[in-house]
């Protein structure tokens, strides 16, 4: 496809202004300039005796031959304006490529999945097989990491081995000579400069010429590089070049904003995971597992589980409302406060709610949290629930599967005065009771009484095999109810369980 050379160039607003009154081919004709066509795109025939054969020779010049009629030029002339119009199409089916393939990185929400569409749609435009790209950001914060399109892991491994200074995507992240821009191998073995350990990499992973570009936001600076692979000499022409440039200017747009979304998930899973307990305790006579999953944004849920005196053990969960590092910074603050009333009047998990629930009111009246506080007593093998808003405990044994029937109360901060009965819960030996967060049944999708049958049938389903490890449970439960990876996916919601299982 012909590329469109300066002298021929529209002024494509105009062009599109002018094409509603006149049409397409008309509007063309006034504002494209008429000349003769680019020698580098228009076919010719060769000079001969140093006459430009291009210019037809005068009428009266030209001697006919007998016996012969006149005949019909070989190559007759182009309609006017042919060539233009085939240069328009020709830019036309660029432009659409471009919006196509940056439609689909514009999709793309996850920052590995943005590379590994960055380095597919940079080979359609170059004419590559295979490639990769590497992400370094230029200010050291991370995240470092290298994707690859058509190389497993171990050809990535070789390919470190080389010197960074002898490979083209290396002298772009150095900031070498000549690193500031596109970088063509056309030939590598034929260079005679070609670092040997490069020469040896490349004979055994079986490339012959490579291209590479940077990846530099405008406001970031540099983010990484991509190269890619061919498995001959070559390289890409100037148009593919060009579209090239066009794609990886806006891919590196793209991942810089992804991995400032990356940046900032990573530092909430942090900040949640620093303000919960970073392990559960040991108790005789009950084993604890615990699992977390956390937004995008970062949310409010927490679990916690604290040794009482008198051999029991306090079991909560709870969820504050909003997202981000406020509710991030609130649920902290609830939790640390939860633990002080538990540690005084634990016995009595009513209180320790309305403790709390007047703690929210006064400090933060703007704010509402839901929690379920029990005190337990593994001895016993007897929990006393008390719930402010909370869903209910499901409670899984060999021979029954059932939600715990607890009191309904509003959240805490909802009402002036906040009091509500607690239960106590009889468990047999090899029971788990399993807390959990409403992240778990907001994930989902579906309506809450569908949720609630889904956490059910998931939880009667765990196989005998694992019913006797809390962990087992809490996965196979995650599993089921949150199927094709979504237990482990950036959801909207926090998701919180906490079980229990009784010896």
């Amino acid at each position: 496809m012909l590329d469109i050379s300066s002298r021929v160039r529209v002024h494509v607003e105009t062009l599109l202004a002018a094409q509603n009154d006149m049409g397409v081919c008309d509007a063309f004709e006034q504002y494209a300039p008429v000349g003769r066509p680019d020698a580098m795109n228009a076919p010719h025939p060769a000079k001969v005796a140093g006459i430009d054969s291009t210019v037809p020779a005068p009428a009266h010049t030209v001697a006919p031959v007998a016996g012969t009629s006149p005949a019909a030029p070989a190559n007759p002339p182009a309609p006017p304006g042919a060539v233009l119009q085939d240069r328009l199409a020709g830019w036309v089916s660029d432009l659409t490529t471009l919006h196509e393939l940056t439609e689909r990185l514009a999709r793309t929400t996850v920052l590995d999945e943005a590379l590994q569409e960055t380095l597919r749609a940079g080979a359609a435009l170059v004419g590559a097989r295979r490639g990769l790209v590497v992400l370094e950001p230029a200010d050291g914060l991370g995240p470092d990491t290298t994707v690859g399109l058509g190389l497993a892991r171990a050809d990535l491994g070789h390919i470190e081995t080389v010197p960074r200074s002898a490979l083209s995507h290396g002298r772009i992240l150095d900031g070498l000579p000549g690193g500031e821009d596109a970088i063509a191998e056309p030939d590598l073995f034929a260079e005679e400069k070609l670092d040997p350990r490069h020469r040896e990499v490349a004979a055994r992973l079986g490339y012959a010429a490579s291209y590479a570009l940077p990846l530099t936001p405008e406001a970031t600076g540099r983010l990484g590089a991509a190269v890619w692979l061919y498995d001959e000499p070559a390289e890409p022409g100037e148009r593919q070049r060009h579209l090239a440039g066009l794609y990886a200017r806006y891919a590196a747009e793209h991942l810089a904003r992804l991995l400032e979304l990356e940046r900032t998930r990573a530092s909430m899973a942090t900040m949640s995971d620093e303000l919960l307990p970073s392990r559960l305790p040991r108790v005789a006579g009950v084993q604890l597992a615990a699992r977390h999953r956390t937004g995008p944004r970062g949310g409010g849920d927490w679990y916690d589980a604290l040794p009482l005196p008198d051999a029991a053990l306090g079991l909560a969960v709870g969820s504050v409302t909003g997202a981000g590092p406020s509710a991030v910074a609130a649920m902290g603050r609830l939790r640390a406060s939860l633990r002080a009333y538990a540690v005084m009047e634990g016995e009595d998990p009513v209180a320790v709610l309305s403790d709390l629930e007047l703690l929210l009111r006064l400090t933060e009246p703007a704010r509402s949290a839901t929690a379920l506080f029990g005190y337990c007593e593994p001895a016993a093998r007897k929990i006393t629930l008390a719930g402010a808003g909370h869903s209910p405990p499901l409670l899984i044994g060999q021979r029954r599967t059932e939600y715990v029937e607890t009191s309904v109360s509003a959240p805490l901060g909802m009402l002036a005065c906040w009091e509500a009965p607690s239960v106590e819960v009889l468990a047999e030996p090899g029971e788990t009771v399993l807390l959990y967060t409403d992240g778990l049944l907001h994930r989902t999708g579906e309506a809450t009484d569908r949720a609630f049958a889904r956490l059910h049938a998931a939880a009667a389903g765990v196989p005998r095999a694992l019913r006797s490890d809390p962990g087992a449970i809490a996965d196979h439960v995650l599993r089921s109810v949150l199927p094709d990876g979504l237990d482990a996916a950036d959801g909207a919601e926090d998701v919180v369980l906490l079980a229990a299982r009784f010896e």
